[in-house]
């Protein structure tokens, strides 16, 4: 390996951009909610698949809701009353889903507008 490859391959790492939390919420509900269009595309065929993409959005929600009920979260007292009503809504409605009594589109608007307020910073 030459001296340029070297240089090269020690600034690769220092380009790669950092990784905040508010970006790993963001990628987790984004497979989440792809792997929940992805398997309800697929009907009766992926009902499997949705079950665990369901239950898996369940959790993620489930740990939204305790870090919001962390003293030291910031958010706005009016924003932590907002998400832990879309988080029961969330954990009810995907009881519905898993009964299959209801769509799974409200679960996927959800995250969709959550995923757009996480990509504006807004907080």
């Amino acid at each position: 390996m030459n001296a340029l490859l070297k240089a090269k391959s020690a600034y690769a790492a220092a380009k790669a951009p950092t990784r905040t939390a508010r970006n790993t919420e963001y990628e987790i509900l984004a497979r989440i909610t792809h792997r929940m269009i992805v398997a309800n595309g697929k009907g009766s065929d992926g009902f499997k698949d949705l079950v665990a993409a369901v239950s898996d959005n369940r959790k993620l929600w489930t740990l939204f809701t305790s870090d919001l009920a962390k003293d030291g979260n910031k958010l706005p007292d009016e924003l932590k009353q907002r998400l832990f009503h879309l988080a029961r809504f969330t954990r009810e409605h995907s009881s519905k889903v898993l009964a299959r009594k209801a769509s799974v589109q409200p679960l996927v608007e959800i995250n969709t507008a959550i995923m757009r307020g996480l990509r504006s910073g807004a907080s």
